[in-house]
């Protein structure tokens, strides 16, 4: 072999092995990057190939009222799910499945005709539904467990809790407010595939890389006062043949709502049946002029101002009184000559409001306006909530600030009114109300606690208790407009009130369309439960004295009857964490709203609050011998209430309007 042969054979072969070089590097560089760099990438691919999943909805939390009893939970249901590719007759199927399920034919059908590989036939079926699929054993239809929501007291604060959706989430109250908190960790239903690409049978799969705990609602609600509020309104809507209506009973000194209820009510378990304007919690996202309960507000500003006292006189016009191009005149067309300040609230005079409002200003008034929080969100922990309607004060006209002053050409929700009361009930402080008092986890243990919340000082003590001995003079004297809400052995203080309704269509106030309403606080000394009742478009006794006061008496009668003792919290206090030991006392749940003390016969009893004619009726009744001091309302009396009855058998009991 010549060297010219050599030499070309050994370039042959070092080219070669340098392509031989080059091409393990190549392999080894690939399986490198398939089986290192990119081992998850195709893992996820391969995974993708071989399986397909659908995301099952998650389980949610338990609603628990104040005591612990359930107002919403879960359970779980059969729902019944195809694999049309699996289907060898549709139309047989769809026969078998109608007559099993109780559905559309066609509707079955067209499903299982489908091109897609999965498709729901039914959600959420009952148990002897889902035993008879079973039974059937079709090829293609599986049984998967979903969780449905249940609320075992049906209508029972239905408003309040609200309702969720076929995909499990929140639609209305607390359920679409607190559906993050309340949602669990979805599940994957997961179908394989074999290396024919036939789909094998489907298994549910947690998604533990997306755990998301969810957690219970404890609340403020005490489903005992919650159905007593609900069948004495419902009962009460159905007497005065009344549109609808809404009732709210608040702890003042918390904040805390302890029932709240609307009528017309519905069921959450059937939410799918009802019109959505049904669900709406009418309490919260519906305004409407005050009325009448809106003098109290006025009062405590002029009060607080100082631009009255309670015996400064006005007259009233005889029941007529012009403001620039209005004419004012008083509900009812009474005729009131001169009252003084106290009865201008007691027989709830209109132009006697008129001109303490004038007397006031309109700029002061306004401020005290928006401090008891008119014209803004309380900040309930609801959805839906309206702020009103409050024009600024520099839009005011003078038959404005007129008007306003009884209530009228303002706008306002229950939940601002029975808030707004509250702070005079809670010696001036308004507190934010709020109907969630903790989220709890699934082993019970307290993982966030909401306290209530002070907003602001509206008015001084003095000025509170002032206006309380008023308010209880609307309801305990035998002319006040109140009397029908008077409770036996109980000082109440309240207010009535009958706001005509604004005709949109003809721009003016209807005669005809009303709300009537009462709110009120006993015991008015300590005061412990607010209540607001409101009767929307009663057809029979249209005025708030008689139509809504007579239901804030009857609750208030079964609290006093029925919740004596205290409402035990189902959150432990030493649970709640930075809470000290004066927020436990303030925030004490239970209504304990029995009489100051107890009848006993060898006993003097609490005339403080009383007027004169029922302490000299109560005395008679126990055979007391009464000396009078003063005038207006029984302010202090020796022996004092609870001491055994002296052997004269004489009481002095002093009198005053307050000051």
């Amino acid at each position: 072999m010549s060297n010219e042969s050599r030499k070309w054979l050994k370039f042959r072969i070092a080219t070669l092995l340098v392509f031989f070089l080059v091409l393990f590097i190549a392999l080894g560089s690939r399986a490198f990057q398939l089986q290192i760099l990119s081992s998850k990438s195709l893992k996820a691919l391969a995974a993708k190939q071989h399986t397909q999943a659908l995301q099952l909805q998650p389980d949610r939390g338990i609603i628990f009222d104040r005591n612990g009893e359930k107002l919403a939970a879960s359970v779980m249901a059969d729902s019944v799910c195809a694999d049309p590719s699996k289907i060898d007759n549709p139309g047989e199927a769809a026969k078998t499945l109608a007559s099993a399920l109780g559905m559309d034919r066609a509707y079955i059908q067209k499903k299982l005709s489908g091109q897609k590989n999965f498709c729901w036939i039914a959600r959420r079926i009952a148990p002897e539904q889902a035993d008879r699929i079973q039974e059937l054993g079709i090829e293609g239809i599986f049984i998967v467990k979903e969780p449905k929501r249940f609320y075992p007291s049906g209508e029972l604060a239905g408003h309040l809790i609200g309702f969720v959706g076929i995909d499990a989430s929140g639609l209305e109250g607390l359920e679409l407010k607190y559906d993050q908190q309340l949602k669990g960790n979805p599940e994957k239903l997961l179908w394989t595939r074999d290396a024919k690409g036939q789909r094998l049978y489907p298994r549910v799969e947690r998604q533990e890389a997306a755990q998301k705990e969810n957690y219970n609602l404890v609340l403020t609600i005490d489903s005992r006062i919650q159905h007593l509020v609900e069948s004495r309104l419902k009962l009460a809507v159905k007497a005065k043949d009344a549109k609808g209506g809404f009732a709210i009973v608040m702890d003042p000194r918390t904040g805390e709502i302890l029932a709240l209820a609307n009528e017309m009510g519905f069921d959450p378990n059937t939410f799918s049946t009802i019109n959505p304007a049904l669900g709406k919690n009418k309490a919260i996202t519906d305004c409407f002029d005050p009325g009448s309960t809106f003098k109290p507000f006025l009062a405590a500003a002029a009060l607080e101002e100082g631009a009255v006292t309670e015996t400064d006189l006005f007259n009233c016009e005889n029941g007529n009184y012009r403001v620039a191009d209005r004419v004012i005149h008083e509900a009812q067309r009474k005729r009131h000559g001169t009252l003084n300040f106290r009865q201008i609230i007691k027989y709830s005079s209109n132009i006697g409001s008129v001109k303490v409002a004038e007397k006031l200003g309109k700029e002061k008034f306004h401020r005290y306006i928006r401090n008891f929080g008119f014209g803004a969100k309380t900040g309930i922990d609801l959805p839906g909530e309206v702020s009103g309607l409050l024009r600024p004060v520099e839009n005011w006209t003078r038959v404005d600030a007129a008007t306003i002053a009884f209530g009228q050409g303002i706008s306002v929700t229950a939940i601002q009114l029975i808030t707004a009361l509250s702070a005079i009930a809670n010696q001036g402080v308004l507190m934010k109300p709020f109907v969630v008092r903790g989220l709890m986890d699934r082993k019970g243990k307290l993982v966030q606690a909401y306290h209530p919340t002070v907003v602001r000082r509206v008015v001084s003590p003095d000025t509170a208790k002032r206006l309380t001995h008023i308010l209880t003079d609307v309801v305990g004297a035998e002319d006040g407009t109140g009397k029908h809400a008077r409770i036996v052995n109980l000082a109440v203080a309240g207010k009535t009130g009958t706001s005509q309704k604004f005709d949109f269509a003809r721009h003016v106030y209807s005669t005809q369309k009303v709300k009537t309403s009462f709110m009120g606080f006993f015991p008015a000394d300590n005061p412990q439960v607010a209540i607001l009742v409101i009767l929307d478009e009663p057809q029979r006794d249209r005025w708030g004295g008689i139509a809504a006061a007579p239901v804030f008496k009857e609750i208030g009668e079964q609290l006093l009857t029925r919740f004596k003792t205290n409402i035990r919290n189902p959150i432990p206090e030493e649970e709640i964490p930075g809470v000290d030991m004066k927020l436990k006392l303030a925030s004490a749940p239970a209504p304990q709203v029995q009489s100051s003390v107890e009848e006993d016969d060898t006993r003097i009893p609490d005339f403080r609050g009383m007027s004169i004619r029922e302490v000299l009726r109560k005395s008679k009744e126990k055979g007391l011998d009464v000396q009078i001091i003063g005038s207006g309302w029984a302010t202090a009396q020796k022996p004092a209430a609870g001491h055994p009855a002296p052997e004269n058998r004489l009481c002095t009991v002093t009198f005053s309007l307050g000051s």
